[in-house]
């Protein structure tokens, strides 16, 4: 304890054990400050106003009974009446007066941290409760916080304030909630350097992911100003993401970012008001671009992955960038309360409670239950027409309208089988869909209201109205890993920290696709040579993809490692198996800038596509492309475990000079551990599998287009649809010669189709011939997960 002061002490005399005294966010900050400066963490310094001198100033001006009768009795559920009760609770506390030798301490300790900083040094002047940041509950944002402080007398109103502000109406209601006694917490105030972020940025980071609890990320925000608008929610910041085991080792990349709007920015006034800060628009150039380097993305994940190890638990995290010295500072940091709380693994399982009248009838795709509002969308032009939340009732899907799909309750099509377009988007993004009814758009109605039931079977139905249903939840905590891999089909990065929660021995089958159509957006050829672009629109929007970027092709390679690297991180360090492009010529002519690139293809689906594309003079460059985002994720974000996959490969010289392509562009098979598989999708490569097995680590069975070929029926064809079935005799014995042929030789062998995720026999078939693993859908892994564990109880393995 410092002598010369009774109701403060500086940050270096604090510690975390300190928070009875000073609150948690101050405790924190002496904590950091003293411990952390060491590691290279720079923390702006200050000093806390104690809670001792809260009660001192209530105590002086005996208030205590009053507050009483306010708040001993509220109702937090009465709106009204706590809003008012809270008021005047605020109203008695502001006008405490701060005894005499209270305020001479706070003159005296201001006057130090001038010597300190200079004589127009400003100050932030934050609340800290008593109870605050605990970790099990934060009181994160109940307290206020004033901004650009300067001169004795603003800070001592600035106190006041604080103090006040521990009767808001949220911080009552808080308490309330949280089972606290508001007069078993005090405040106490912290007063700190300003960090001059209104000249540079500012944000708030987390040594997690705050959306799915996974912990090997830290997720940092920011935006341009002082960081009140981040924290408040109130602009939509530059998101970053830094995978922790590889920056363990060494690796210095950011995984994944995105760039935000930035809209406004908070800086200091200019003195014609009386508010200290104000907000001003963002200039289009600095929207444009992010709001810091990879530099100091990188820099404050060193500091986020100190202060977590220093605490040892997940932390949430301030930090401001001052514009003046051009160094970062965190401003505040404090245990992660929500998501690293989150329960364990967990089998979510949905059953209808009530009959009802169906009213569209086709193939189930997830086994989940959806309710909302129907919108029929007969073009995609109307697509903007469509509200979050409402069921998307459509012909068929493509690629354009997975911005839609990822915000629908449920999907429901006239058009398609199991493997089209709408239910492999649907089953990655875990929402219910009906595919293939025929009748949905003209039997279902936009505006009214239905319900899309996945739940019962193969069959997936249509319900008219608001039908019950009812959702249980089974801890699998315990559950077994069986001797077969049981690994997930995935593209959307967004879901990788999601589904990595889900027992798994890795990824099977990661698809670029999903991640050029969404993240892309543009063909890579129409990027290399935008002058082969005729129409002026599609160069408008080619160059607003890529103006941020030295060259269009940056903008290809980035975004595809990200895309990859999230979901390698993810599941990081178990195997992710992820399959090279392979758009057929019609899809590829979809993407931006495509029809310039692409002939029409009687038939696509047996057409130019896959490994014939690769090392063919009119695609090649594109795939230089894919190889160099896929060297960067391997070479550059140290994500080792992706092992890459050709598809489509039709014949053993076609393999040889794809592979002899990926070499000279830096990804040569087994330098740096790197395992290259083939789909096994085409007969030819069943019969001379023992040829294919000297080129390639291992073989991936696609099931689609095995059965597709060995039966001979184009899966997008409704007239022969029921003529698809992976379960006919002559598809499970070209899948048995594959298993086998691979075993001979010593190679890996999956399967990555759709079987094993509709048919629970053709999971039990690929277990007893002894396959090495099976790629799922997520909403299949667990049950499929629980019956492979029995047979292979059963089968005594």
């Amino acid at each position: 304890m410092s002598e010369a002061y009774q109701y403060i002490r500086w940050f270096n005399e604090l510690t975390i054990r300190d928070i009875p005294l000073v609150g948690g966010k101050n405790a924190s900050l002496g904590e950091m400050y003293r411990e952390l400066a060491g590691q290279g963490i720079r923390v702006p310094n200050g000093f806390a106003i104690t809670a001792e001198a809260y009660r001192y100033v209530l105590d002086q001006a005996g208030i205590w009974p009053r507050l009483h009768e306010l708040l001993d009795d509220v109702d937090a559920d009465d709106v009204a009446d706590l809003a008012r009760r809270a008021q005047m609770a605020r109203d008695l506390v502001y006008a405490a007066p701060l005894p005499a030798d209270l305020q001479a301490e706070i003159h005296r300790a201001f006057a130090r941290l001038q010597q300190e900083y200079g004589a127009d040094l400003s100050v932030a002047v934050r609340s800290s409760a008593t109870a605050e940041d605990l970790p099990t509950a934060s009181f994160a944002g109940q307290q206020d916080t004033y901004l650009n402080i300067r001169g004795g007398q603003a800070l001592l109103d600035a106190c006041q304030r604080c103090f006040a502000s521990l009767f808001t109406d949220r911080a009552i209601h808080y308490r309330i909630d949280q089972g606290f006694d508001h007069f078993k917490i005090s405040l106490s105030i912290g007063v700190m350097k300003m960090v001059r972020s209104d000249l540079a940025a500012s944000g708030v980071m987390f040594s997690l992911d705050t959306e799915s609890g996974f912990q090997e990320a830290v997720f940092i925000t920011g935006a341009y100003g002082l960081g009140e608008n981040v924290v408040q929610g109130a602009v939509d910041p530059d998101e970053f993401y830094v995978h922790k085991p590889t920056f363990a080792q060494g690796y210095r990349a950011v995984l994944r970012r995105n760039l935000g709007a930035k809209k406004i920015k908070m800086v200091y006034s200019d003195g014609r008001t009386r508010e200290p800060v104000r907000n001003i628009a963002t200039a289009n150039d600095e929207r444009r671009r992010y709001c810091i380097a990879d530099a100091e993305v990188l820099e404050l994940a060193d500091y986020a992955i100190k202060i977590e190890n220093h605490y040892g638990r997940p932390m949430d995290m301030e930090w401001a960038k001052d514009g003046l010295d051009g160094c970062l500072y965190i401003v505040q940091a404090r245990p992660e309360t929500v998501a690293s709380q989150k329960a364990g693994h967990v089998l979510e399982q949905y059953r209808l409670t009530e009959a009802g009248e169906v009213i569209a009838r086709g193939h189930a795709v997830g086994g989940k239950i959806a309710a909302g509002t129907a919108r029929v969308i007969d073009h995609v032009a109307k697509l903007s027409t469509f509200k979050p939340g409402e069921v998307l009732v459509a012909d068929m899907t493509t690629p354009d309208w997975e911005p839609v799909m990822k915000t629908a309750a449920a999907i429901v099509t006239n058009r398609g089988g199991r493997t089209c377009h709408a239910a492999i988007i649907a089953r990655e993004l875990g929402v219910p869909a009906v595919i293939g009814c025929e009748n949905a758009t003209s039997a279902i109605s936009s505006g009214s209201e239905v319900t899309v039931s996945c739940a019962e079977g193969d069959a997936g139905k249509v319900y008219r109205g608001k039908v019950g249903f009812e959702v249980s939840h089974t801890d699998l905590a315990q559950l077994r890993r069986p001797k077969t891999k049981i690994m997930l089909n995935l593209g959307n990065p967004e879901l990788a920290f999601k589904h990595s929660f889900l027992p798994n021995d890795g990824v099977g089958l990661a698809r670029m696709e999903f991640i050029i159509t969404e993240y892309i957006k543009a063909h890579p050829l129409a990027l290399i040579h935008p002058d082969k672009v005729r129409d002026a629109e599609e160069l408008v929007k080619l160059q607003a993809l890529t103006e941020a970027y030295a060259k269009p092709e940056d903008f290809f390679v980035e975004r595809l490692a990200e895309g990859v690297g999230t979901i390698g991180a993810a599941f990081y360090p178990k195997p992710v198996v992820v399959r090279m492009s392979d758009f057929k010529t019609n899809e590829y002519a979809t993407l931006l800038g495509g029809r310039w690139f692409e002939g029409d293809e009687a038939n696509p689906m047996i057409g130019f596509r896959g490994a014939a594309r690769y090392v063919h003079p009119a695609y090649a460059e594109g795939f230089a492309l894919e190889c160099a985002a896929m060297k960067r994720v391997r070479d550059g974000m140290g994500l080792t475990n992706v092992v890459l996959m050709i598809p489509f490969c039709r014949r053993i010289g076609e393999a040889e000079r794809v592979l002899e392509s990926m070499a000279r562009h830096g990804l040569k098979r087994g330098e740096n551990g790197l395992e290259i598989y083939v789909m096994c999708e085409i007969p030819n490569n069943v019969i001379l599998i023992d040829e294919f097995a000297k080129l390639f680590d291992g073989f991936s069975i696609g099931s689609n287009d095995l059965t597709q070929l060995t039966l001979g029926v184009d899966r997008d064809s409704e007239i022969v649809a029921n003529d698809f079935d992976e379960r006919d005799p002559g598809v499970k014995t070209m899948i048995r010669l594959a298993v086998e042929g691979a075993r001979r030789n010593g190679r890996h062998s999956g399967l990555c189709g759709q079987a094993p995720s509709d048919y629970p026999e053709m999971a039990e078939y690929l277990v007893e011939i002894g396959i090495d693993s099976m790629s799922l859908n997520p909403d299949t892994v667990l049950a499929t997960t629980q019956r492979v564990l029995a047979l292979e109880q059963r089968l005594g393995r």
